[in-house]
């Protein structure tokens, strides 16, 4: 089992930045990917951006060259840098772990508008 604590998010003004971090614990060793999913309200859960344990990232269409993924490995942190927000980008953001299960954040909000 793998536990994901989150932290960031807000209010920013479009055109501004967000950061979101996450940390994961527990059994987190061999084959995995951290990464983030987003959801509006409304609408269906969407991927965000992952990065893999040999540091390959993957980016979802709407937010490829607006934000950045990075993960620290021996912290076992996972970072989303927003930049170049949109208000499309409101929703709530999810960390997500996937190595031999797959494992939920509790979710943080991140809000853009004027």
């Amino acid at each position: 089992q793998v536990q994901l604590v989150e932290s960031g998010g807000g209010l920013v003004q479009p055109g501004g930045s967000l950061q979101l971090s996450c940390v994961a614990s527990g059994s987190v060793f061999g084959g995995n990917t951290m990464g983030w999913y987003r959801q509006a309200s409304g609408k269906e859960r969407e991927f965000v951006a992952h990065v893999t344990n040999n540091g390959r990232t993957t980016y979802g269409d709407s937010v490829r060259g607006r934000f950045t993924i990075s993960r620290d490995y021996v912290k076992n942190t996972v970072t989303l840098q927003m930049n170049s927000a949109k208000v499309e980008d409101t929703a709530d953001y999810y960390c997500n772990f996937r190595g031999k299960q797959n494992n939920w954040g509790q979710g943080k909000q991140g809000t853009v508008s004027s």
